[in-house]
């Protein structure tokens, strides 16, 4: 396959995955505080980290593709902020800076959930935005919650450190609206195990 189809291949996934529309944005903006330094995993075309620099300290954005990077900084408007840091390459790979109060993390197709939440954890980061668990809407994780084990959850939602989430049935007479309302941070379900058909 020619170079020329493979970026269009690229560029069609790109699209189908990300950007985000202006509600996820503004969600996410929603838990951004004025002394966050924000660390944007898998920042695209620097849309969101530009909006970010608007209300926190600083923005790290980790882009891997340096094309998107690139693009994002051909437009006039666009030009480099003292407030914003752009690194280009794998963030699976990379160190994450240790000053970093919150990571963004807008990658419903993420595989890397608990490599990312534990680097952002060991960098000192007390929470990550994200749509990697649910795949949808945005939701804030504190990476310091104490999860407790999959085997004590009797029955309702879980979201696991590893990032799957799911629900954990149990006794009908049980399944009341506090329990349905409820998700439990949770660690070692079945996908950590490898039980995933169990």
């Amino acid at each position: 396959m020619g170079g020329v189809a493979v970026r269009e291949i690229e560029a069609d996934w790109e699209a189908l995955w990300a950007p985000y529309d202006d509600a996820t944005y503004r969600s996410v903006l929603e838990h951004i505080g004025t002394e966050d330094f924000v660390l944007d995993i898998g920042a695209g075309d620097l849309r969101l980290a530009r909006r970010m620099i608007e209300k926190c300290r600083k923005v790290y954005a980790i882009e891997i593709q340096e094309e998107l990077i690139n693009t994002a900084f051909t437009d006039a408007n666009n030009q480099p902020s003292e407030k914003l840091v752009v690194i280009q390459g794998d963030a699976t790979l990379l160190p994450f800076p240790q000053d970093v109060t919150v990571g963004v993390l807008l990658m419903r197709h993420c595989t890397h959930f608990q490599l990312y939440a534990n680097k952002l954890r060991e960098a000192g980061a007390e929470r990550l935005i994200t749509n990697a668990r649910w795949r949808m809407g945005v939701e804030v994780v504190q990476l310091g919650t104490v999860r407790i084990p999959y085997q004590e959850l009797t029955l309702g939602w879980y979201a696991c450190w590893c990032g799957k989430v799911g629900f954990k049935p149990g006794s009908v007479d049980r399944l009341i609206t506090e329990i349905i309302n409820v998700t439990h941070e949770v660690d070692g379900c079945p996908h950590c195990l490898g039980l995933d058909d169990v």
